[in-house]
């Protein structure tokens, strides 16, 4: 082990402002005291954040699921269902846009419409529905797919990943949600989703995106096999990008969930891993500004603790998803329990925009909001109770 005086002497320099190479923070991520770690973290968030750190943010947005038929057949997907499957199902127009009706009128702001990469679905697909949302719904930021998605549609278009970006764009996509990134080191990402491209073409999507002017966050998949040192260089080859562009407003990591999947819980990351990895990650990502904690997969005790570990952000009220619940994560929220964690975790809450610009801070607890139709799976077909809208109908995939 790392004497504990060079250990410190590395967080002192990133405290500092000085950047931190990929083997100190192999180090650090293994060896460095956790609270040690938590505090250096803190100190380079609250050195990051001057006059404004005493706030932490969170979202109101709704992930609308738009089919669940998927090529790929990732071992930790639990959502998806292969073509011609009885499985199988797509929703109509008419449902997406209801389901954007419902999120507008519940005070969000953002829609992540993601789903399976159904062999039918080219440029085209989402040109339309896309137009469609924001001709019904210009007050909605459409922050969706990532870079897997923008493969498989160019494919299917038969046009390059340039001029997919360049039309979804203009019809109405405003940045890319990260999805797809899962783990990027070559080991880890073949053995759990063979069918995807490579990390390094996620990187190559992401960085043309970036260039054409559409903005993404980035994410880490925690606890399927992959070994500390592939996790540091996770966050190297986003380092190097971002040096590079500039474009990744902030960094996700969250956890495997383990239920009706192939990997059957096999490995999962604990508790203590996932807030080494929120710490390190504001430790060694000093150019990337934000970094969220997965309340969603974690739960919201250890969402909370995340925000005295570098996050300055506790992600959304989810008004709805599907994947991640149907393999296991069945945690749920509301508005003013999000709220409540960030106060009583010693921070002021604000509602923020996708680019995180604060449009309310809840700076008077006695102005918070009591809508207790504000929660988390409203009506999602995943966690019990959240089916509260049999209206919203689903199509034959097939």
């Amino acid at each position: 082990m790392p004497d504990k005086a060079d250990l410190q002497s590395v967080l002192d320099r990133a405290v500092a402002g000085g950047r931190v190479t990929p083997e100190e923070a192999l180090e650090l991520y293994r060896h460095a005291p956790l609270h040690a770690l938590g505090q250096a973290a803190d100190a380079i968030r609250r050195r990051r954040y001057a006059g404004v750190e005493h706030i932490a943010t969170y979202i109101i947005e709704r992930n609308i699921n738009y089919t669940n038929v998927c090529v790929t057949a990732c071992k930790f997907c639990a959502f998806y269902a292969p073509p011609k499957s009885d499985k199988g199902w797509t929703r109509d127009l008419d449902d997406i846009l209801r389901r954007c009706a419902e999120t507008v009128q519940l005070g969000g702001t953002q829609i992540m419409f993601q789903g399976g990469h159904h062999p039918d679905f080219g440029v085209e697909y989402y040109e339309k529905h896309f137009a469609a949302i924001k001709k019904e719904f210009p007050q909605l930021v459409i922050h969706s797919l990532g870079a897997s998605e923008v493969e498989h549609m160019a494919k299917g278009s038969g046009v390059s990943v340039e001029e997919a970006i360049r039309r979804i764009h203009a019809a109405g996509l405003d940045s890319f949600a990260g999805a797809g990134a899962e783990l990027l080191p070559e080991r880890p990402r073949t053995a759990i989703a063979p069918l995807k491209e490579s990390g390094e073409r996620w990187l190559e999507i992401m960085e043309t995106a970036h260039r054409l002017g559409v903005e993404s966050t980035s994410t880490m998949l925690m606890g399927t096999g992959e070994t500390n040192a592939e996790r540091i260089e996770h966050l190297r080859m986003i380092r190097d990008v971002q040096d590079r562009t500039g474009g990744f407003r902030a960094f996700i990591p969250y956890t495997y969930q383990p239920e009706n999947n192939h990997l059957r819980g096999r490995t999962q990351a604990t508790i203590f891993e996932y807030l080494r990895m929120i710490a390190i990650a504001r430790i060694f990502l000093d150019n990337v500004a934000h970094i969220q904690g997965s309340w969603l997969t974690v739960g919201k005790e250890a969402g909370q603790l995340s925000l005295h570990y570098g996050a300055d952000d506790l992600g959304s009220v989810m008004l709805e998803e599907n994947v991640v619940s149907s393999a296991g994560a069945k945690h749920r929220s509301n508005l003013m329990e999000l709220i409540h964690l960030i106060r009583t975790a010693g921070r002021v809450p604000a509602q923020r925009a996708t680019t995180y610009e604060h449009l309310v801070v809840h700076d008077d607890p006695a102005n918070d909001p009591v809508d207790k139709h504000v929660v988390s799976h409203l009506s999602s077909t995943a966690i019990e109770g959240g089916t509260a809208h049999p209206e919203l109908r689903l199509i034959d995939a097939n």
